[in-house]
């Protein structure tokens, strides 16, 4: 049988109401006898059942995620799987909200943390690249007490709690790998685009691909990275002047989900299935792209995961308890025509506490 507070008690010599002062961090035990009862604790091997005992005493949790106000399929994705998993939360008495923020403002996104602690948030989820500003205001909510959470792209010197995704230099060097092999390691060029460079997964990718490309394809040039900031006009014109440029262009990395302005642009300058072209994230457009032989290969996540785990990271964090880094490691992924994995229904519809920032 499991230990129980009981057990406890009298392992401590101390009465339950005393035991569940200690429990719960209550005050009004003095240190020697909480020590006393911590030793006993540790001696029958009490776990405590956390669920349990937030549901017993009705506490609930409210918990932001905080995304950037774009129309990325990747973002869409995102939202689909933080909508049904603020479905299942709500039996654990989760309450999961949403803000958006205007991608490239950072004071934006500082106002919308800032708000937080009054609406009752216990800890944050955030997507955003890293910045000065971004980093004073993930210093200010972790102050308040509140747990901050990296999700998809990390924010490592910043006082975040924890990061949730995939190991994106390893990811990076995945995308070499791939590259360098369908390029027959050479002679030839490759272009790189990135959204922004600001992202911290971007960087990281980008260095990834770098270490493995000179190491093991020094055939293949690897040009400076276009950042085309979501739009794909300039996408479009950067992409058009490159390849004029170096007509040696074999392939392409993009190193963010942003697959749609990239394929489009290729099939409009008749270059589409001409070139090696690698990309992030099994969105429904790189689905499209894989089937089609626009693109050759995605390094991809399971978003499914990366909510549910960044769910559970930051319950912890608020019980102040343990984390399973086993059951939280976000696996890579590697999609190709070939095994393209079923399309999936829509998950259960389900209300998410979601509130667009106007700003």
């Amino acid at each position: 049988m499991r230990p129980t507070v009981n057990d406890i008690a009298r392992e401590a010599g101390v009465s339950l109401a005393t035991v569940d002062r200690v429990l719960n961090d209550r005050p009004g035990v003095r240190a020697k006898t909480a020590e006393a009862v911590q030793e006993a604790i540790r001696r029958i091997g009490y776990v405590r059942d956390v669920a349990a005992a937030n549901l017993a005493r009705q506490r609930d949790y409210r918990l932001a995620f905080v995304l950037p106000d774009t129309d990325s399929q990747f973002i869409r994705t995102l939202l689909g799987a933080l909508t049904d998993a603020g479905h299942l939360s709500a039996a654990l008495r989760t309450d999961v909200v949403l803000r958006r923020f205007p991608a490239e403002d950072p004071h934006a996104l500082a106002g919308i943390l800032a708000a937080l602690p009054e609406a009752g948030v216990v800890g944050v989820a955030l997507m955003a690249p890293e910045t000065p500003v971004v980093r004073d205001a993930i210093r200010s909510l972790r102050q308040k007490g509140l747990a901050v959470v990296a999700l998809v792209s990390d924010l490592p010197n910043t006082e975040r709690d924890h990061f949730v995704g995939i190991d994106n230099r390893a990811a990076g060097r995945t995308a070499a790998v791939l590259t360098g092999r369908f390029l027959r390691a050479g002679p030839a060029r490759v272009m790189v685009l990135s959204d922004s460079m600001l992202l911290r997964e971007s960087i990281e990718r980008r260095l990834g691909f770098d270490e493995v490309m000179q190491a093991r394809f020094p055939g293949i040039g690897v040009l400076p990275s276009l950042e085309t900031h979501g739009q794909g006009a300039l996408l479009h014109d950067f992409v058009g002047q490159t390849l004029a440029r170096y007509p040696d262009i074999g392939g392409i990395y993009s190193l963010g989900s942003g697959q749609r302005a990239l394929t489009t642009c290729l099939d409009r300058l008749g270059r589409a299935g001409q070139l090696v072209v690698i990309g992030h994230e099994l969105t429904p457009h790189a689905r499209t792209a894989l089937e089609s032989g626009a693109m050759d290969a995605v390094i991809t996540q399971n978003v499914g995961h990366v909510v549910r785990s960044a769910l559970r990271v930051l319950r912890a964090k608020a019980d102040r308890g343990p984390i399973d880094l086993s059951q939280e490691q976000i696996r890579i992924e590697i999609v190709i025509r070939e095994n393209l994995p079923a399309s999936l229904p829509p998950g259960p519809g389900t209300r998410l506490s979601a509130a667009r920032e106007e700003n």
